[in-house]
Order: structure tokens, then sequence, then C-alpha cells
């Protein structure tokens, strides 16, 4: 009987921690991911998106790499669903913090953080 009791609240605390973990990862997501009008990007951005919609050439290597998401921020996608290009930061001696994803759908995300925090960028602004 006291096995059966112990295995019931282990099977309970596992529930709840995956049910905590979930939670958690949702309202990380939309903290996360704000939206940002294409105008209100800095220059340099609104120039990589056009680099990117011309199909490049890119100044850096990693441009156009798979971005995989480890942070789980932006949402869940096949691997291979999001790429990665570099925003030229004015002062900074290597590719610094700011980054383009893209999507396979044609959505842009902009991290001026190094994938701390994204915004979808608004297209049609």
């Amino acid at each position: 009987m006291l096995v059966v009791l112990l295995v019931l609240l282990a099977i309970g605390y596992l529930a709840r921690a995956v049910h905590s973990d979930e939670h958690r990862g949702s309202s990380t997501h939309s903290q996360a991911v704000g939206t940002v009008a294409l105008s209100a990007l800095p220059i340099e951005a609104r120039s990589t998106i056009a680099l990117i919609e011309s199909g490049g050439p890119f100044p850096y290597s990693r441009d156009g790499a798979v971005f995989r998401n480890a942070e789980g921020l932006l949402p869940k996608e096949f691997t291979g669903y999001y790429h990665e290009y570099t925003v030229q930061t004015p002062g900074e001696a290597d590719r610094g913090a700011r980054r383009i994803i893209t999507g396979a759908h044609g959505e842009f995300y902009y991290t001026a953080d190094h994938y701390e925090s994204f915004r979808r960028v608004e297209m049609n602004t």
C-alpha cells in the first residue's frame, strides 16, 4: 500500500512539473515575441531585409544558416524552418548582437539582443 501511495505521489509531482513547464513556455513566448513596424527598425535591419528579399549576396558567411530556435522563443517549427542573417552594428568589430530571422512562410523577426527577445516585423507599415 505504501508503494502505491508513493507511486501516486510521484506521478502527481511529475504531472504538475510538466504542466508548469508548458505554462512557463507559453507565457515566455507571448512576452518574448512582440511586433515592430518595418519603418521603426534600424536602417541596417531594413537593409538586411532588402538584401534577403533580393537573394543576396550576403556579407557574412553565417548569413542564411539554419536558426534552431534553441531558446524556444519563436513559434515551434521543424528544424530548417528558420534562418538567420546578421544586421550590421556600427562600431562593432564582429557580427554584433542584431539579427533578422526568417521563417519558411515569409515572416521576419528582429532581435537586437542576440536571441534574448524577438519582435515580428510588420511588413506593411
